[in-house]
């Protein structure tokens, strides 16, 4: 099927398409017109990740980070300088 076929079949314009084949970037309803067109519409599932959450979030989600530890002053009186 050439560009403008699909163009025609999916009211897509030819110039979507051309950047869709280079990787560039397109709107989600011609992506979508487009796979439905070339029958690959069960294929849009796979544009979405999966929402259940793996074990390794709530690993790092527990994870306590170490805090930034400040060195302690000395508390010997506060001096000018010209002292």
């Amino acid at each position: 099927m050439s560009q403008q076929d699909l163009a025609d079949k999916t009211g897509v314009s030819k110039r979507s398409i051309s950047r869709l084949e280079q990787g560039e970037s397109v709107q989600l309803d011609n992506l979508f017109k487009i796979l439905l067109a070339l029958d690959l519409g069960e294929n849009i599932d796979l544009l979405v990740p999966d929402q259940t959450k793996r074990p390794s979030y709530y690993l790092e989600k527990s994870e306590s980070k170490n805090k930034r530890v400040r060195k302690k002053t000395k508390k010997n009186g506060f001096k000018w300088g010209d002292e």
